[in-house]
């Protein structure tokens, strides 16, 4: 038998089952938008000097959650050899040891150098952007002087001002 406290559990229930449904099979352009599709977006955004390298880090960090993501899918495929397996592991294991660099390098330069930067390393070529608005040769080759100090083996060392 059925009572009124038994009553409402079902229907509360029920209510949030059909809307779970409908949340998961709401087309994702609707989720990232807010519910309104095709909306042109007509805000315009002030972006800081400290904004700018926060913006390179969060872009670089999706990058970066992107390709882990591409690798973990190739190390849960069981159709992939074990040297295909092995070459992924060791790409996470490489990108993994370059963002804690890269955070390492950054630090270091605030810390050193007392201006922002943003690293990015790839292979052999080490990215840098200075939020500064001096714009000077020496402040470069203090930060590639700095920099190199911390790798043994020789680096491209770029250095892009922005400010």
């Amino acid at each position: 038998m059925i009572n009124k406290k038994n009553l409402w559990f079902l229907t509360l229930f029920s209510l949030i089952l059909v809307l779970s449904v409908y949340y998961i099979t709401m087309p994702s352009e609707l989720l990232l938008t807010g519910g309104i599709a095709n909306e042109p977006d007509n805000k315009t955004v002030d972006v800081e000097k400290s904004e700018v390298l926060q913006a390179l880090r969060v872009q670089a960090d999706e990058d970066l959650m992107k390709e882990l993501d591409s690798l973990k899918l190739i190390l849960n495929d069981a159709t992939k050899s074990a040297d295909d397996k092995n070459q992924a592991f060791d790409k996470m294991k490489e990108l993994n040891i370059n963002k804690a660099k890269e955070t390492e390098l950054e630090k270091l330069v605030e810390e050193k150098l007392k201006i922002k930067a943003f690293i990015k390393i790839k292979e052999d070529q080490i990215k840098v952007i200075v939020d500064s608005s001096e714009h000077s040769t020496s402040l470069a080759n203090s930060i590639m002087r700095l920099l190199q100090e911390e790798f043994n083996e020789k680096k491209y060392i770029t250095v892009q001002f922005k400010g």
